[in-house]
Order: structure tokens, then sequence, then C-alpha cells
């Protein structure tokens, strides 16, 4: 669940992945049976880091959570991927 109780801990330590990280990271959010807007907020965030950092954030997910995105029509900004090797391929080489 990505929700208001999980979100600041979840922000907290992926942006530390992005800043000491790999520039790309895969994030696989499959299992995830629920996302609220503090949830979406927080990967919107997140994907504005990664590109500000000259990376990328990759985002896969199952048909629930691409379903809540769809909603607030943040599919493309967000760069949904359905398996994680759809994801790595999208990594573009710099």
């Amino acid at each position: 669940m990505l929700d208001a109780f999980s979100e600041a801990t979840f922000r907290r330590v992926l942006s530390k992945c992005i800043e000491e990280g790999p520039k790309h990271i895969v994030m696989d959010l499959s299992q995830i049976d629920f996302v609220d807007s503090s949830g979406l907020g927080a990967l919107v965030q997140l994907v504005k880091k990664a590109q500000g950092e000259g990376g990328s954030l990759q985002i896969v997910t199952n048909p629930r959570v691409t379903q809540t995105v769809k909603l607030v029509r943040l599919e493309k900004f967000l760069s949904l991927k359905s398996t994680v090797e759809e994801a790595v391929e999208n990594i573009k080489p710099s």
C-alpha cells in the first residue's frame, strides 16, 4: 500500500536512492494493491527528481495501480510499464 501513512518514508528512501544510486532506477510496484493521492504525489515528485538528476525512474505496476494512475491522467508522465524487462528496455543508454 502506498498511502498517506507510508508516503513520507517511501519518498525519503527513494530520494536517497536517486541522489546516491545509479542514474536510472526501475521501481517494481507490481505487488502494491493500493495507491492514494499522496502516493501518486510522491511518484510524481520522485520522477521529477530523477529527471532533474539526469536520470529516469521506470515504474512497473499492475492493472489496479495503472487504473488509479490513469484516472488522474498521469500514465504517460509516470511512464508505467507492465514488466521489469519492459522497464529495463526503456532505459536509454547515456
